[in-house]
């Protein structure tokens, strides 16, 4: 469905919505109150579970995990029921937008990935759930978090037109632009061999 249905006004509440939404350092605060310190200090510095993760805490990796998809799921069921699927649309997007430029943060976030996976699996079930499978299918073969979310999310327009929903097309796209920009300097890594490995502790 096309984000045309409501008045600019109306959209721009839910950009806004889903901004602050997403913008939630859900890292950052489930380490401190766990105890691991300051996550910009910690391994590669990014506020993901994959960072987290680095300090040996499987529950708090898996905390951020939930509460980072949580935050997209939560902003796209709230534009849905409150307004419809354009609202929903661009709760979603903005919510993305939040967690990778937070405000809270001067606009250092995280990468995206599991905001991603849990707008997607809330604004279309099959899709998110192919998205999903894609990235645990490249993590376990591979051990890089970062070419499993590039692999992910650069098949998410691949799935929205195999599983029937094209009206999430640009989105998917849009996504898949911010991912990998977010994710350039992993890129750089992995061609050089120097990127670093899922599970694997800061030194």
């Amino acid at each position: 469905m096309p984000l045309i249905e409501h008045s600019f006004g109306i959209l721009a509440l839910w950009s806004v919505i889903g901004y602050l939404l997403g913008s939630i350092p859900s890292g950052v605060i489930i380490a401190r109150l766990m105890g691991l310190g300051n996550l910009r200090d910690i391994g590669s510095g990014n506020i993901g579970a994959t960072n987290v993760l680095r300090t040996g805490n499987k529950a708090a990796a898996l905390l951020t995990l939930l509460f980072d998809a949580g935050k997209g799921v939560f902003a796209v069921l709230l534009g849905r029921i409150l307004v419809g699927e354009d609202a929903a649309q661009l709760a979603g997007l903005f919510a993305m937008i939040g967690h990778c430029y937070p405000v809270w943060l001067r606009f250092k976030g995280g990468k995206g990935v599991a905001t991603f996976l849990g707008i997607f699996l809330t604004l279309s079930f099959p899709v998110g759930l192919a998205c999903c499978a894609a990235w645990l299918v490249t993590a376990a073969v591979f051990r890089y978090s970062s070419l499993a979310a590039l692999v992910a999310v650069g098949m998410s327009p691949v799935w929205m037109l195999l599983l029937g929903a094209p009206s999430m097309l640009l989105l998917g796209l849009a996504f898949t632009i911010l991912i990998y920009a977010r994710h350039w300097g992993n890129i750089t890594r992995l061609r050089i061999g120097a990127e670093t490995k899922i599970g694997k502790k800061s030194s």
